[in-house]
């Protein structure tokens, strides 16, 4: 598929073939990608037989710690599909549907940055002398080829894109997003700097910023909590020495009259 898709967050779920309809017994490669380490990261569903899941708890197969395949697909696949990092951080979800419709539409998952060349693909069961697209329920291309072909892609062409084939019937609608230009839009994090003698960042050593901001809200409330703790206690040791010093006048003072 012709197609220039990005991410606009350090770690992306990757789908091959990029595409979010399947036929029955099609495989699905998912793999995590991370700009920075992908060590740590699982692929993950939720479905609405089996619940959440990771790979290889009764679907799939992990080929590596951030991948996994689906061999042999069944419309019990069909879910919602992430990855997520040991520390519960999460990339982009994508909606993954498994049909017995014999006819489907490859588009693409992640969103297409503007400007660029994107051809969608009409698939069916047998090989059909012609093919209809759709957009936003509106007929707008037909022809023999099963390629709909945007030269330059802008945020008008964004919607709800479907196919049908004469005889066989019509693909389920798929969303195509188109984001603006990749050089401007796209989030690129890097690593804090690495306290090590030469300066220079390491992405082993130092934690992504996204996760460092994530401690600091995370334990802020703690550090506020442990602080006003410790002002109260001094406090109260406080008044309780002005309490002492203020008994051991009286008992001065009642000394000296008797």
């Amino acid at each position: 598929m012709l197609v220039t898709p990005f991410c606009l967050i350090l770690t992306c779920l990757q789908v091959s073939p990029d595409r979010s309809q399947f036929f029955r017994y099609d495989s699905i490669s998912l793999s995590c990608e991370h700009q920075l380490n992908s060590t740590g990261w699982k692929v993950k569903r939720k479905t609405p037989e089996g619940g959440i899941r990771p790979c290889s708890t009764g679907w799939g197969q992990a080929s590596s710690g951030s991948s996994c395949l689906i061999k042999n697909t069944y419309p019990t696949d069909t879910g919602v599909y992430w990855c997520e990092s040991d520390m519960g951080e999460r990339s982009n979800s994508i909606n993954i549907t498994i049909t017995d419709r014999p006819v489907i539409l490859e588009s693409p998952t992640l969103p297409v940055s503007e400007g660029a060349a994107v051809t969608l693909r009409c698939k069916a069961a047998t090989n059909p002398s012609k093919y209809n697209f759709f957009k936003d329920g509106r007929s707008i291309s037909s022809n023999s080829s099963g390629e709909l072909i945007i030269q330059s892609a802008s945020k008008s062409d964004e919607g709800l894109y479907s196919c049908s084939v004469v005889g066989l019937g019509e693909s389920l609608e798929s969303w195509m997003v188109v984001s603006g230009d990749r050089k401007h839009l796209q989030v690129e994090l890097t690593p804090l700097p690495s306290p090590s003698a030469s300066g220079s960042p390491s992405a082993s050593g130092s934690p992504p910023v996204l996760r460092v901001l994530s401690h600091l809200v995370v334990g802020t409330p703690y550090l506020v909590s442990t602080i006003l703790l410790g002002l109260i206690y001094r406090d109260r040791r406080r008044a309780a020495q002005r309490v002492m010093d203020q008994r051991g006048s009286q008992d001065v003072i009642m000394e000296n009259v008797v």
